[in-house]
């Protein structure tokens, strides 16, 4: 089995995204994909030094970077400590889970006459996710996991919504790593995501909704139960 690479080489893979002109957004963007492919799992500290040597970016750059994901609740900044990856509550769960009722399940109630091409990102997430599950690769299930539902909130096709949910989703990934099984976790949502895809498709947007709705009542009980 190869050996996981440290967060550090991660980000020095991902310096070729950044170019002369980077700004500290995106070297957020950077650290928000890590943290929603479940690279930097809650906890982790984030040095400076390290990781402004990564990303080749100056120690302010890095500094506002960090900051704005303060600010999304990704990050913490202990006194005297440094930056770390957050830690997520109960409370956080429970809170992260109502927003996604809100935004999530009526951005699926509420389409109408939705284009093609994001219908098709639906089912391209979730055909991704089952290829994972085909070859055991549990941590890219649930990278799959978080397309499928960024795809579903696209339908309400509002780049605000979008752009809501990836923060909404990189705080989940934080809590994703509290599940100790990863394959009991994610395997029985595989066949629920191929449900609601398929009513989707069938332009039955407000059953989907319901099925969405009944789907995130189950995982956040399961969150809860390891928190």
């Amino acid at each position: 089995m190869d050996t996981p690479d440290t967060w550090e080489e991660l980000l020095t893979s991902d310096r070729p995204l950044l170019d002369r002109a980077s700004t500290a957004e995106r070297v957020a963007d950077v650290l928000r994909r890590r943290l929603l492919e479940g690279d930097l799992p809650p906890g982790t500290r984030l040095s400076e030094e390290n990781a402004g040597r990564a990303l080749a970016v100056s120690r302010n750059t890095l500094r506002e970077a960090f900051r704005l994901l303060v600010h999304e609740r990704l990050l913490v900044h202990e006194f005297h400590r440094g930056v770390f990856v957050r830690v997520l509550s109960v409370t956080d769960v429970v809170d992260l889970y109502r927003i996604r009722r809100l935004l999530e399940c009526g951005a699926v109630r509420a389409a109408q006459q939705v284009p093609r091409s994001r219908v098709e990102a639906v089912e391209r997430a979730v055909e991704e996710g089952e290829r994972s599950a085909a070859q055991h690769s549990w941590r890219e299930v649930g990278t799959a996991n978080m397309r499928f539902h960024q795809a579903l909130a696209a339908l309400a096709g509002s780049p605000r919504v979008d752009e809501t949910m990836r923060q909404l989703l990189a705080e989940l990934r934080l809590a994703f790593h509290a599940m100790p099984r990863m394959r009991e976790f994610h395997q029985p949502y595989l066949a629920r995501n191929r449900e609601i895809a398929e009513l989707v498709a069938r332009g039955e947007y407000a059953a989907a909704g319901d099925r969405l709705d009944e789907y995130l009542d189950v995982a956040e009980q399961q969150l809860l139960a390891e928190h």
